[in-house]
């Protein structure tokens, strides 16, 4: 019950908001959907991801994928913004590099997940007291919510919030290590939250959720296997963050021309 608005961020349960998109746009002249609602565009995709048909279908080629490492430029002056997956996220934000350079001929993920990611709904999975020391695979193939595809294997971990994609890529040409260190500056080199993580020495060499908790911030990292085409792509994000509030934030500001970085540059929790 409110009055026209500029923006409205929609929270809902999968499933309900694409049955009152109607209502909801004609309430805002910016709708931002946080569901898996809109992350498909194509409707005999979304029929076979999640075994029904979508109730609004003439409304999926009008939103655009609120990841704005990908889809900056679509993003500004868009009206209708999904969220972004989080482990969908992550495996992006970690492979966007080697994908740009056409370099990639295939790719198995593994993404580790905190508790966070197991929903709104209580369950003897998602119970702190059984997660506790707990290192279990819950996904071996198809681990995430339609905007994640086949050769992906998620597994949760003792972590409250957190997503950690290592990402193996077989690669059709042999990459050096400066090879892989342009695609990645070249990528990521002027982008406001995306930060490359590969130090030779110290606690953190590598992208770790535990240090992002609380921001809007990915940190990517690659090791490489010699004399091989191999290497080994890593995202860390927040999942309630980049993989979920702070990106649909980020892809409002960029929607509506403001700084893209407003009021997301808290520099997280650790420790904690």
């Amino acid at each position: 019950e409110i009055d026209r608005v500029d923006v409205v961020f929609l929270c809902l349960p999968h499933g309900e908001t694409a049955g009152s998109i109607e209502r909801y746009a004609a309430l805002a002249y910016r709708v931002i959907d946080l569901s898996s609602d809109f992350r498909l565009r194509d409707p005999d995709l979304y029929e076979r991801t999640y075994g029904q048909p979508h109730t609004a279908p003439d409304w999926l080629d009008r939103f655009v994928y609120g990841l704005p490492e990908v889809y900056r430029d679509q993003l500004s002056d868009a009206r209708y913004i999904s969220g972004v997956g989080c482990n969908a996220t992550a495996m992006n934000l970690a492979l966007l590099p080697l994908a740009r350079a056409g370099v990639i001929d295939r790719v198995i993920a593994d993404v580790k997940v905190g508790s966070s990611e197991s929903g709104a709904e209580p369950s003897a999975a998602s119970n702190h007291a059984e997660r506790r020391n707990a290192l279990r695979t819950f996904a071996p193939v198809g681990g995430g919510r339609g905007d994640v595809q086949r050769e992906v294997a998620a597994s949760l971990l003792d972590l409250g919030r957190g997503v950690l994609a290592t990402c193996h890529v077989l690669t059709n040409r042999e990459l050096s290590d400066k090879d892989a260190w342009q695609l990645y500056r070249d990528t990521y080199g002027n982008d406001p939250f995306v930060r490359i993580v590969r130090e030779r020495r110290g606690l953190y060499r590598l992208p770790e959720p535990k240090i992002l908790a609380g921001t809007n911030y990915a940190d990517v990292g690659f090791a490489i296997e010699p004399g091989a085409n191999r290497i080994v792509s890593l995202c860390a994000i927040d999942n309630l963050g980049k993989g979920a509030a702070g990106c649909a934030v980020q892809s409002m500001n960029i929607a509506c021309g403001f700084d893209e970085a407003a009021g997301l540059t808290f520099p997280g929790l650790h420790p904690a």
